[in-house]
């Protein structure tokens, strides 16, 4: 029996899926650890963890895996990774991690981003790299150039996530063009690296990691990594995506007017054209996306609200003393829409893009002692979680995306049937909800990357369609009314 693994390198967890070739079956999934991973802020709007920690991960995820399916090393016939995006991972030479990644919730580098995207131009940026350098990669990178001119002297290669996970599996220091335009290192215009950009943060070009297709024989796992793992020497890695395309890959979301989303820690709406298109504010951002080519162009337009999922854990913990999210969810089902006029705003996870990089903080409003009890508190919370990525979705129709249907995977926030509802009705859109995920669409990529599919269609045998939530107009009017409310106090 042959397998296809998948790799899902999260911030909260790492995510694995064994997907049968010639079923297109799921027939093992695990995440690891049990409890979600700690990010470490040692100061106000920083965020980091240890690459090292997400590797342990990876291989506590692969042991679980081959407890479930007992596979043998040959069995794996290639692997996909999809991973956190915007992260930073410096090595040296030695391939030695410098210092922790500064991951994507992290708002050090907002003002460099700023300055460069005044200094440089808005028209510049936007349309050369169809986002504002903001809080991505090539920003972070810069702020380590200026505060730790040290660690950045011993930087042999930058990576991201996903990159620093395939050097672990290969030895092999490698990116992609997806993960150079994520990191607002790539000219969309000239279709090459940006060496404007380098050139204003004065970033040696060197420090990027050499380029392989997102499709496509990238490295192969090393003697090292078959001894750790159990995995063949000589396994392809052949497909590598940030976390939001690879999420639109998982969901068959390739094409023009395709739309997907996912309500993890983050919560996004991403969308696919072939046209290219930017926010002149960069509030949404466009990128290349998995299967774009020069001949066929693909963008991705991402939504992105840091505060979803851990606004839902947060809520657990401290008002639900831990208890299940079935149980936290039956809770904010027993509430009427509108939470008694409570308004939750899901800001507090750093600087949100949507904000124009503002790191607005969450809050809590119209609270009542008299009437207002901790089920109000968890269903405006998942009214908020919607109505955040709504402000976000009026803003990529204003681009011109349309948005009808939205397909997402049976996972996270999605799981709850109330989030579903508000989310269709608030909306406005039909929500798909799939039997997938991420570690399970990186897989299936995988093997179209390796050449064991045809193409991606034969890649999605398998995927079911578990349930679709169609928008109540009575329904659908509430929610509007209660979102125009809550709109008007950002």
């Amino acid at each position: 029996m042959k397998y296809l693994l998948g790799l899902d390198v999260g911030s909260s967890s790492v995510k694995g899926a064994l997907v049968q070739i010639d079923t297109g079956k799921i027939v093992a999934s695990a995440f690891s650890p049990s409890v979600e991973m700690t990010i470490d802020a040692p100061k106000a709007g920083f965020a980091e963890q240890d690459p090292e920690k997400w590797w342990q991960e990876v291989k506590n995820v692969n042991a679980q895996l081959k407890s479930i399916i007992p596979f043998k090393p040959e069995e794996i016939a290639a692997i996909g990774i999809s991973y956190q995006m915007h992260g930073l991972v410096c090595v040296d030479k030695d391939g030695e991690v410098l210092r922790p990644a500064i991951i994507w919730c992290d708002s050090r580098a907002v003002t460099y981003g700023d300055a460069a995207f005044a200094d440089m131009g808005n028209e510049y940026c936007l349309s050369s790299f169809l986002n504002s350098p903001g809080n991505f990669t090539a920003s972070k990178l810069k702020w380590v150039k200026e505060n730790e001119p040290a660690i950045y002297d011993k930087i042999y290669k930058i990576m991201l996530p996903g990159d620093y996970i395939a050097y672990k599996l290969s030895g092999d220091m490698t990116t992609t063009v997806t993960g150079l335009s994520e990191g607002i290192f790539w000219n969309f215009k000239e279709e090459k690296i940006a060496d404007s950009l380098l050139k204003y943060y004065e970033i040696d070009k060197n420090k990027l990691s050499d380029v392989v297709p997102t499709y496509g024989l990238q490295a192969r796992v090393n003697e090292k990594s078959e001894i750790e793992l159990g995995i063949a020497a000589g396994t392809p890695i052949s497909f590598r995506a940030g976390d939001q395309p690879n999420n639109a890959c998982s969901l068959n979301v390739l094409n023009p007017g395709e739309i997907a989303a996912t309500a993890g820690t983050s919560g996004v709406v991403y969308g696919v054209t072939d046209q290219v298109v930017y926010d002149e504010d960069s509030r949404v951002n466009t990128f290349v996306h998995v299967n774009h080519t020069e001949a066929d162009p693909r963008y991705g337009v991402l939504l992105c609200i840091n505060g979803t999922g851990i606004l839902n854990s947060w809520v657990r913990k401290n008002f639900f003393d831990g208890a299940s999210y079935q149980y936290l969810n039956e809770a904010a089902a027993s509430v009427a829409p509108g939470s008694k006029g409570l308004l939750l705003y899901p800001f507090g996870n750093g600087a949100e893009r949507v904000l124009k990089n503002q790191d607005a903080g969450a809050s809590i409003r119209n609270i009542n002692f008299n009437i207002h009890s901790k089920a109000d508190i968890a269903r405006a919370a998942q009214e908020g979680i919607v109505f955040s990525l709504n402000y976000g979705v009026e803003i990529m129709k204003q681009m011109g995306l349309q948005i009808n249907t939205v397909r997402a995977g049976y996972a996270n926030m999605f799981l709850s049937d109330l989030f579903a509802e508000v989310f269709a009705n608030t909306t406005g859109t039909v929500v798909e909800l799939y039997n997938t995920d991420g570690a399970a669409g990186a897989a299936r990529a995988a093997g179209v990357g390796a050449g064991i599919y045809k193409n991606a269609k034969e890649s999605y045998t398998g995927m079911e369609l578990i349930k679709s939530i169609e928008p109540d107009q009575k329904l659908s009017t509430v929610y509007q009314n209660i979102y125009q409310q809550w709109k008007q106090k950002i």
